[in-house]
């Protein structure tokens, strides 16, 4: 096409999407964790959330505004964040479904709910993060439109007269993306067309579906 205009913005270079949405999702999990029981966090406890805040600040530094440089470092160290909360994130469900199944955790079940809630809320931020930073070689890799192929193919992709020819993913996007995913169990207006991405939805969908169905039942038992 001879515009650029022309062109989706998910399709051409853009000037990238603000950081600011990314980095309060992970300051969020950060909260979260800090406010689990010990028992939640490998030992000393302050360990995973330190290292999460350190990788946050340099990343943060090195990009601040928007998502927009492309180099390896920086790349590796987006994902090893990503992943750092991921681990975080897998030991305290493991943790969670441990003392649910042996019934060590508390028998109050406000208490009971709102560890098993903050567990499941830091599920869907870290998967949202996940496919944020996937999603046709990550946000970098979007706004210079390195790959013409999504990974996920949004509804205003499939009907782009029904929206801006400036519409393009942003974080926001990814992590509604993984609330329907982890309340539905199931892809809703969101279709994964990767393989990757597939098997990372239904990752999301087993282990919301357990951490759900475990608590409520625990939550219903103590209750009676």
């Amino acid at each position: 096409m001879g515009d650029g205009d022309e062109v989706p913005a998910w399709q051409r270079r853009t000037a990238g999407e603000s950081r600011l949405a990314a980095t309060a999702a992970v300051l969020a999990i950060i909260g979260l964790q800090m406010m689990l029981p010990d028992r939640f966090l490998p030992e000393p406890g302050w360990l995973l959330p330190g290292l999460e805040a350190l990788l946050l600040v340099v990343v943060v530094v090195a990009n601040p505004v928007r998502v927009d440089r492309e180099e390896t470092w920086l790349r590796w160290l987006g994902l090893g964040l990503v992943g750092l909360l991921g681990v975080a994130t897998a030991y305290s469900a493991d943790r969670l479904v441990v003392g649910l199944i042996d019934g060590t955790l508390s028998d109050d079940p406000a208490r009971l709910l709102g560890s098993g809630g903050a567990v499941w809320l830091t599920n869907v931020v870290v998967f949202g993060l996940g496919y944020w930073e996937f999603d046709r070689g990550g946000p970098a890799a979007r706004a210079h439109a390195r790959k013409p192929l999504p990974d996920f193919m949004f509804v205003q992709m499939q009907n782009p007269e029904l929206t801006s020819p400036e519409w393009e993913p942003q974080f926001v996007d990814y992590l509604y993306l993984s609330f329907t995913n982890a309340t539905a169990f199931s892809p809703t207006d969101v279709m994964p067309m990767s393989r990757w991405a597939k098997v990372l939805m239904m990752a999301q969908s087993a282990i919301s579906l357990i951490l759900a169905a475990l608590v409520i039942a625990r939550a219903i038992n103590v209750l009676h």
